[in-house]
Protein backbone atom coordinates (compact mmCIF):
# COMPACT_ATOMS: atom_id res chain seq x y z
CA UNK A 1 0.00 0.00 0.00
CA UNK A 2 1.54 3.79 -1.12
CA UNK A 3 1.90 6.62 1.46
CA UNK A 4 -0.67 8.27 -0.98
CA UNK A 5 -3.35 5.06 -0.91
CA UNK A 6 -2.99 5.31 3.03
CA UNK A 7 -3.53 9.85 3.24
CA UNK A 8 -6.65 9.14 0.70
CA UNK A 9 -8.23 6.71 3.25
CA UNK A 10 -7.40 8.74 6.14
CA UNK A 11 -9.21 11.80 4.27
CA UNK A 12 -11.61 9.86 3.42
CA UNK A 13 -12.05 9.00 7.21
CA UNK A 14 -12.13 12.46 7.98
CA UNK A 15 -14.58 13.78 5.20
CA UNK A 16 -17.61 10.82 6.80
CA UNK A 17 -16.12 11.97 10.82
CA UNK A 18 -16.75 15.60 9.60
CA UNK A 19 -20.68 14.97 8.99
CA UNK A 20 -20.97 14.50 12.80
CA UNK A 21 -21.82 17.38 15.20
CA UNK A 22 -24.19 17.81 18.19
CA UNK A 23 -27.27 18.97 17.19
CA UNK A 24 -26.50 18.94 13.61
CA UNK A 25 -25.50 16.04 12.05
CA UNK A 26 -25.97 15.73 8.48
CA UNK A 27 -25.77 13.31 5.90
CA UNK A 28 -23.57 13.85 2.73
CA UNK A 29 -24.61 11.26 0.01
CA UNK A 30 -21.20 11.91 -1.51
CA UNK A 31 -19.11 10.28 1.42
CA UNK A 32 -17.68 7.05 0.97
CA UNK A 33 -19.70 3.94 2.65
CA UNK A 34 -22.55 6.02 4.29
CA UNK A 35 -25.03 3.58 3.56
CA UNK A 36 -23.42 1.01 6.01
CA UNK A 37 -21.70 3.49 9.07
CA UNK A 38 -24.00 7.13 8.88
CA UNK A 39 -27.06 5.46 11.26
CA UNK A 40 -24.88 2.84 13.28
CA UNK A 41 -21.94 5.84 13.85
CA UNK A 42 -25.02 8.07 15.17
CA UNK A 43 -26.15 4.90 17.33
CA UNK A 44 -22.59 4.86 18.78
CA UNK A 45 -22.09 7.98 19.88
CA UNK A 46 -25.16 8.29 21.70
CA UNK A 47 -24.41 4.78 23.25
CA UNK A 48 -20.92 5.96 24.27
CA UNK A 49 -22.11 7.07 27.87
CA UNK A 50 -23.54 3.96 28.61
CA UNK A 51 -20.04 2.28 27.86
CA UNK A 52 -18.58 5.16 29.69
CA UNK A 53 -20.18 7.43 31.72
CA UNK A 54 -17.45 10.82 31.09
CA UNK A 55 -18.38 9.82 27.27
CA UNK A 56 -21.03 12.30 26.88
CA UNK A 57 -22.47 13.35 23.57
CA UNK A 58 -20.93 16.47 23.79
CA UNK A 59 -17.44 15.64 24.85
CA UNK A 60 -17.62 12.87 21.73
CA UNK A 61 -18.56 14.79 19.16
CA UNK A 62 -16.10 17.43 20.22
CA UNK A 63 -13.53 14.62 19.52
CA UNK A 64 -14.78 13.74 16.75
CA UNK A 65 -14.89 16.99 14.92
CA UNK A 66 -11.17 18.04 15.88
CA UNK A 67 -10.22 15.06 14.21
CA UNK A 68 -12.33 15.51 11.21
CA UNK A 69 -10.81 18.70 11.18
CA UNK A 70 -6.83 17.09 11.49
CA UNK A 71 -7.53 14.75 8.59
CA UNK A 72 -7.34 16.96 5.39
CA UNK A 73 -4.82 16.27 2.58
CA UNK A 74 -3.18 19.84 3.83
CA UNK A 75 -2.39 18.76 7.51
CA UNK A 76 -1.75 15.29 6.14
CA UNK A 77 1.08 16.56 3.76
CA UNK A 78 2.21 19.08 6.15
CA UNK A 79 2.78 16.69 9.02
CA UNK A 80 4.77 14.09 7.09
CA UNK A 81 6.59 16.19 4.46
CA UNK A 82 9.71 15.89 6.63
CA UNK A 83 9.79 12.52 7.11
CA UNK A 84 11.67 9.74 4.30
CA UNK A 85 9.39 6.96 4.91
CA UNK A 86 9.80 5.22 1.52
CA UNK A 87 12.56 2.84 3.60
CA UNK A 88 10.42 1.88 6.13
CA UNK A 89 10.35 -1.95 6.76
CA UNK A 90 6.88 -3.21 8.32
CA UNK A 91 7.17 -4.07 11.54
CA UNK A 92 4.08 -5.17 13.83
CA UNK A 93 3.66 -2.39 16.72
CA UNK A 94 1.29 -3.04 19.84
CA UNK A 95 -0.30 -0.27 21.15
CA UNK A 96 -1.61 -0.31 24.78
CA UNK A 97 -4.29 2.85 24.97
CA UNK A 98 -5.61 5.11 27.78
CA UNK A 99 -9.46 5.58 27.66
CA UNK A 100 -9.53 8.85 29.95
CA UNK A 101 -10.93 10.80 26.65
CA UNK A 102 -12.47 10.10 23.66
CA UNK A 103 -10.39 8.19 20.64
CA UNK A 104 -7.04 9.36 23.02
CA UNK A 105 -5.49 6.93 21.64
CA UNK A 106 -6.19 8.20 17.85
CA UNK A 107 -2.97 9.55 16.80
CA UNK A 108 -0.95 6.84 17.83
CA UNK A 109 -3.07 4.13 15.39
CA UNK A 110 -3.11 6.86 12.70
CA UNK A 111 1.12 7.25 12.87
CA UNK A 112 1.62 3.43 13.12
CA UNK A 113 -0.08 3.11 9.84
CA UNK A 114 0.98 5.94 8.11
CA UNK A 115 4.56 5.31 8.87
CA UNK A 116 3.86 1.71 7.11
CA UNK A 117 3.73 -0.23 9.63
CA UNK A 118 0.55 -3.27 11.31
CA UNK A 119 -1.06 -2.44 14.37
CA UNK A 120 -1.98 -4.15 17.07
CA UNK A 121 -4.36 -2.72 19.57
CA UNK A 122 -5.49 -3.01 23.36
CA UNK A 123 -8.05 -0.51 24.07
CA UNK A 124 -8.71 0.58 27.68
CA UNK A 125 -11.35 -0.78 29.25
CA UNK A 126 -13.02 2.50 29.16
CA UNK A 127 -12.98 3.32 25.37
CA UNK A 128 -13.46 -0.04 23.39
CA UNK A 129 -15.72 0.83 20.78
CA UNK A 130 -14.74 3.92 19.01
CA UNK A 131 -11.53 3.05 17.54
CA UNK A 132 -12.52 -0.47 16.57
CA UNK A 133 -15.71 1.50 14.69
CA UNK A 134 -13.43 3.49 12.56
CA UNK A 135 -11.16 0.77 12.12
CA UNK A 136 -13.85 -0.82 10.13
CA UNK A 137 -14.47 2.11 8.49
CA UNK A 138 -10.67 2.42 6.93
CA UNK A 139 -11.11 -1.02 6.12
CA UNK A 140 -14.06 -0.17 3.85
CA UNK A 141 -12.44 2.42 2.50
CA UNK A 142 -9.02 0.44 1.93
CA UNK A 143 -9.56 -3.38 2.16
CA UNK A 144 -5.92 -4.12 2.47
CA UNK A 145 -5.35 -2.48 5.74
CA UNK A 146 -7.60 -5.86 7.08
CA UNK A 147 -4.62 -7.07 7.38
CA UNK A 148 -2.87 -4.55 8.96
CA UNK A 149 -5.30 -4.03 12.19
CA UNK A 150 -5.47 -6.43 14.92
CA UNK A 151 -7.39 -5.65 18.15
CA UNK A 152 -6.73 -8.13 20.87
CA UNK A 153 -8.30 -8.31 24.51
CA UNK A 154 -5.73 -10.69 25.91
CA UNK A 155 -2.41 -10.98 26.07
CA UNK A 156 -0.18 -8.82 23.73
CA UNK A 157 2.37 -11.37 21.74
CA UNK A 158 4.11 -11.59 18.66
CA UNK A 159 4.95 -7.63 17.88
CA UNK A 160 8.32 -5.77 17.59
CA UNK A 161 7.90 -2.44 19.26
CA UNK A 162 5.37 -0.84 21.65
CA UNK A 163 3.74 2.43 22.40
CA UNK A 164 2.10 2.66 25.90
CA UNK A 165 -0.08 4.91 27.65
CA UNK A 166 -0.90 4.79 31.10
CA UNK A 167 0.16 6.22 34.88
CA UNK A 168 3.35 6.65 36.84
CA UNK A 169 2.65 3.56 38.29
CA UNK A 170 1.49 1.47 35.37
CA UNK A 171 4.81 3.11 33.34
CA UNK A 172 7.07 1.17 35.48
CA UNK A 173 5.12 -2.05 34.84
CA UNK A 174 5.57 -1.11 31.34
CA UNK A 175 8.64 -0.30 31.34
CA UNK A 176 9.97 -3.70 33.13
CA UNK A 177 7.85 -5.86 30.45
CA UNK A 178 8.59 -3.84 27.12
CA UNK A 179 12.18 -3.46 28.53
CA UNK A 180 13.66 -5.66 25.32
CA UNK A 181 11.60 -4.48 22.99
CA UNK A 182 11.51 -0.70 20.83
CA UNK A 183 9.06 1.42 22.86
CA UNK A 184 7.56 4.53 23.70
CA UNK A 185 5.99 4.76 27.41
CA UNK A 186 3.93 7.69 28.29
CA UNK A 187 3.33 8.61 31.89
CA UNK A 188 1.42 11.04 33.77
CA UNK A 189 1.70 14.90 32.58
CA UNK A 190 -0.62 17.96 33.40
CA UNK A 191 -0.91 21.50 31.17
CA UNK A 192 -0.12 24.73 32.96
CA UNK A 193 -1.14 28.42 32.38
CA UNK A 194 0.80 31.50 33.04
CA UNK A 195 -1.15 34.50 34.13
CA UNK A 196 0.09 38.00 34.45
CA UNK A 197 -3.77 39.70 35.06
CA UNK A 198 -3.83 41.68 32.01
CA UNK A 199 -5.57 38.78 29.83
CA UNK A 200 -8.86 39.59 28.59
CA UNK A 201 -12.01 38.01 28.94
CA UNK A 202 -12.23 36.70 25.84
CA UNK A 203 -8.77 34.71 26.37
CA UNK A 204 -9.75 33.92 30.03
CA UNK A 205 -12.88 32.16 28.97
CA UNK A 206 -10.91 30.07 26.41
CA UNK A 207 -8.84 29.53 29.33
CA UNK A 208 -12.05 27.85 30.41
CA UNK A 209 -12.20 25.40 27.64
CA UNK A 210 -8.93 24.19 28.40
CA UNK A 211 -9.42 23.41 31.77
CA UNK A 212 -13.60 22.29 31.79
CA UNK A 213 -13.22 20.25 28.37
CA UNK A 214 -13.26 16.26 28.57
CA UNK A 215 -14.28 16.95 32.43
CA UNK A 216 -10.27 18.01 32.56
CA UNK A 217 -9.34 14.00 32.92
CA UNK A 218 -7.02 15.03 29.60
CA UNK A 219 -3.31 15.11 29.84
CA UNK A 220 -3.64 18.48 28.13
CA UNK A 221 -6.43 19.83 30.13
CA UNK A 222 -4.94 23.29 32.14
CA UNK A 223 -4.92 21.84 36.03
CA UNK A 224 -2.41 24.32 37.31
CA UNK A 225 -2.37 28.37 36.94
CA UNK A 226 0.85 29.91 37.78
CA UNK A 227 -0.26 33.49 38.73
CA UNK A 228 2.01 36.58 39.96
CA UNK A 229 2.09 37.92 43.71
CA UNK A 230 -1.53 40.08 44.63
CA UNK A 231 -3.10 38.39 41.50
CA UNK A 232 -7.12 38.66 41.77
CA UNK A 233 -9.16 35.85 40.54
CA UNK A 234 -11.93 37.80 40.14
CA UNK A 235 -11.97 38.24 36.83
CA UNK A 236 -10.85 35.01 36.40
CA UNK A 237 -14.31 33.28 38.33
CA UNK A 238 -16.35 35.91 36.49
CA UNK A 239 -15.02 34.74 32.70
CA UNK A 240 -15.26 30.88 33.20
CA UNK A 241 -18.28 31.18 34.68
CA UNK A 242 -19.83 30.57 31.38
CA UNK A 243 -19.12 26.57 32.30
CA UNK A 244 -21.53 26.33 34.93
CA UNK A 245 -23.59 23.86 33.59
CA UNK A 246 -20.61 21.19 34.21
CA UNK A 247 -22.08 21.16 37.64
CA UNK A 248 -25.30 19.69 36.29
CA UNK A 249 -23.59 16.42 35.28
CA UNK A 250 -23.50 13.94 38.22
CA UNK A 251 -20.21 12.50 37.39
CA UNK A 252 -18.27 16.12 38.07
CA UNK A 253 -20.84 17.32 40.69
CA UNK A 254 -19.86 13.97 42.71
CA UNK A 255 -16.17 14.61 42.27
CA UNK A 256 -16.82 18.61 43.51
CA UNK A 257 -18.54 17.72 46.23
CA UNK A 258 -16.34 14.79 47.34
CA UNK A 259 -12.81 16.88 46.82
CA UNK A 260 -14.26 19.99 48.11
CA UNK A 261 -15.30 18.15 51.41
CA UNK A 262 -11.71 15.94 51.38
CA UNK A 263 -9.83 19.95 51.25
CA UNK A 264 -12.15 21.35 53.82
CA UNK A 265 -11.82 18.38 56.02
CA UNK A 266 -8.00 18.70 56.06
CA UNK A 267 -8.14 22.55 56.83
CA UNK A 268 -6.97 24.53 53.31
CA UNK A 269 -7.43 27.26 52.26
CA UNK A 270 -9.94 27.24 49.53
CA UNK A 271 -11.36 29.99 46.22
CA UNK A 272 -14.45 28.24 45.14
CA UNK A 273 -17.23 29.38 43.04
CA UNK A 274 -19.60 26.70 43.27
CA UNK A 275 -18.38 24.40 40.48
CA UNK A 276 -14.73 24.85 40.86
CA UNK A 277 -12.28 25.09 43.90
CA UNK A 278 -8.90 26.79 43.92
CA UNK A 279 -5.94 25.88 45.86
CA UNK A 280 -2.80 27.24 46.04
CA UNK A 281 -0.60 23.98 45.75
CA UNK A 282 3.10 23.00 44.07
CA UNK A 283 1.79 20.23 42.83
CA UNK A 284 0.31 20.10 38.96
CA UNK A 285 -1.97 17.28 38.82
CA UNK A 286 -5.33 18.52 40.60
CA UNK A 287 -8.41 16.41 40.94
CA UNK A 288 -11.35 16.81 39.06
CA UNK A 289 -13.45 20.12 39.67
CA UNK A 290 -10.01 21.74 41.47
CA UNK A 291 -7.28 23.54 39.93
CA UNK A 292 -4.11 24.20 41.69
CA UNK A 293 -2.54 27.48 41.65
CA UNK A 294 0.89 28.30 42.63
CA UNK A 295 2.57 32.40 42.79
CA UNK A 296 5.34 33.07 40.92
CA UNK A 297 7.96 36.67 41.63
CA UNK A 298 9.58 36.57 38.42
CA UNK A 299 8.88 35.28 34.50
CA UNK A 300 12.74 34.04 33.84
CA UNK A 301 12.93 32.34 37.32
CA UNK A 302 9.60 30.54 36.46
CA UNK A 303 10.33 29.94 32.77
CA UNK A 304 13.35 27.75 33.86
CA UNK A 305 11.64 26.29 36.90
CA UNK A 306 8.78 25.22 33.96
CA UNK A 307 11.50 23.67 32.13
CA UNK A 308 13.20 22.02 34.77
CA UNK A 309 9.64 20.28 35.53
CA UNK A 310 9.01 19.63 31.88
CA UNK A 311 8.88 15.78 31.80
CA UNK A 312 5.46 16.73 33.93
CA UNK A 313 4.22 19.00 31.44
CA UNK A 314 2.69 18.25 28.25
CA UNK A 315 1.07 21.78 27.50
CA UNK A 316 1.76 25.94 28.52
CA UNK A 317 -0.85 28.13 28.07
CA UNK A 318 -0.32 31.73 28.15
CA UNK A 319 0.00 35.16 26.02
CA UNK A 320 2.86 34.78 24.82
CA UNK A 321 4.51 35.29 28.33
CA UNK A 322 7.14 31.88 28.22
CA UNK A 323 8.64 30.47 25.59
CA UNK A 324 7.15 27.73 23.87
CA UNK A 325 3.38 28.21 25.29
CA UNK A 326 0.11 28.42 23.22
CA UNK A 327 -2.98 30.34 22.98
CA UNK A 328 -6.09 30.36 25.67
CA UNK A 329 -8.43 27.68 24.12
CA UNK A 330 -6.29 25.51 22.22
CA UNK A 331 -5.04 22.83 23.97
CA UNK A 332 -7.80 20.06 23.37
CA UNK A 333 -7.05 21.05 19.36
CA UNK A 334 -3.80 19.75 18.25
CA UNK A 335 -2.07 19.24 14.99
CA UNK A 336 -1.03 16.16 13.90
CA UNK A 337 2.52 17.31 14.67
CA UNK A 338 1.97 17.85 17.87
CA UNK A 339 3.17 15.01 19.68
CA UNK A 340 2.35 13.98 22.87
CA UNK A 341 5.25 14.28 25.49
CA UNK A 342 6.92 16.06 22.80
CA UNK A 343 8.58 12.53 21.47
CA UNK A 344 8.84 12.43 17.60
CA UNK A 345 6.18 9.26 16.76
CA UNK A 346 6.82 9.17 13.30
CA UNK A 347 11.00 9.51 13.74
CA UNK A 348 10.68 6.66 16.18
CA UNK A 349 8.23 4.53 14.00
CA UNK A 350 11.01 5.32 11.21
CA UNK A 351 13.99 3.60 12.72
CA UNK A 352 12.86 0.52 14.69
Amino acid sequence: MTLDTKKNAFVKLGNFLGQFEEGNSVKDENVFGNDLFFEKFTDLIQLSQSHNGWYTPEQVFFSIQSWADALTDENLDKWLSKYDLSKVEPKKVALVLAGNIPLVGFHDFLSVLIAGHDVLVKTSSNDQHLLPFLANYLIAVEPEFKSKITFVEGKLEGFDAVIATGSNNTARYFEFYFKDKPSIIRKNRNSVAVLNGKETRQQLVALGEDIFRYFGLGCRNVSKLFVPKGYSFDSFFEAIFEYQDVIHYEKYANNYDYNKAVFLMSNFKLLDNGFLTLKEDPSYGSPISSIFYEYYENLDTLEKDLETESDKIQCIVSNNLVKNSIAFGSTQKPNLWDYADNVDTISFLSTI
